[in-house]
């Protein structure tokens, strides 16, 4: 495409951050088709005017922005090698005959993906697409469970029903994918509903799996799911800044960081 004027291609940025939460450097110079400085003093600009908050890679909302909550499409256009890396390093853990459970999300929706070629596995999901995506193309001996309830803009299954539902239930493994993962606020979400639910998805499981790339590192839901320490592995790139790396190995039992390709 071609390259728009500068406050234009800022105003764009800015809306892409508000709608997802987080931007790489990387996709905002192939979707602009400008160079790495036009990009990086674009985000200065921004970062100047309070609008955007500049980490390694690219920038996210601000702190005071801890109520957006960006849409399931749009979120599903980032980091997809990042998420790619994940979803197969998480794959690996998942064995036949076990019981499985995934939030909505679209790390856990890479991870959906995957496990459609994994047979004799019981799933349990509060996300409509997960469940669609499974019961189009199963494999041998898979049973999908969908959670009923009320549906949120990151296309989650929430409520009371929701809520009832996982109380009867126990699975081996949890995989959970968060809005922002810090060291001081945890696991968060921009959804009181979804944090609930998250929540249980945790208490009903014998091992639990975050999910997250590293762009979610730093970024704060108004709601907190759980503490860094309440959960059992970290899946991310390799991307996270050494020192949170660091930070997260003071938490979390197993933290493992995959390369992207």
């Amino acid at each position: 495409m071609s390259e728009m004027i500068p406050d234009r291609r800022r105003q764009a940025i800015l809306e892409r951050v508000r709608s997802a939460g987080a931007v790489r450097v990387s996709d905002l110079i192939e979707e602009f088709n400008v160079s790495d400085m036009t990009v990086r003093r674009d985000l200065d600009r921004l970062a100047r005017d309070g609008e955007v908050q500049k980490v390694h890679g690219g920038a996210k909302l601000p702190a005071g922005s801890s109520a957006a909550e960006p849409g399931f499409a749009r979120k599903a256009e980032l980091q997809l090698p990042e998420k790619a890396a994940i979803a197969a390093a998480a794959e690996a853990l998942i064995e036949p005959g076990m019981s499985v459970s995934l939030n909505s999300g679209t790390t856990t929706f890479a991870l959906a993906r995957a496990l459609r070629r994994v047979s004799g596995i019981t799933l349990v999901t509060n996300s409509p697409r997960i469940a669609t995506l499974l019961q189009d193309a199963p494999a041998a001996g898979q049973t999908v469970i969908l959670l009923g309830g009320v549906r949120t803009p990151s296309d989650a299954l929430v409520g009371p029903l929701a809520a009832a539902a996982l109380r009867t239930l126990h699975v081996d493994l949890c995989f959970l994918g968060v809005h922002g993962i810090s060291e001081r606020q945890g696991l968060t979400t921009p959804n009181m509903m979804e944090a609930e639910i998250n929540r249980l998805f945790l208490d009903r499981c014998d091992r639990s799996v975050v999910l997250a790339d590293s762009t979610k590192w730093g970024m704060s839901g108004l709601y907190r799911i759980a503490g860094l320490d309440e959960v059992d592995s970290v899946i991310t790139d390799d991307g996270l800044a050494a020192e949170h790396r660091e930070t997260l190995s003071r938490f979390v039992p197993d933290l493992r960081l995959e390369p992207v390709r």
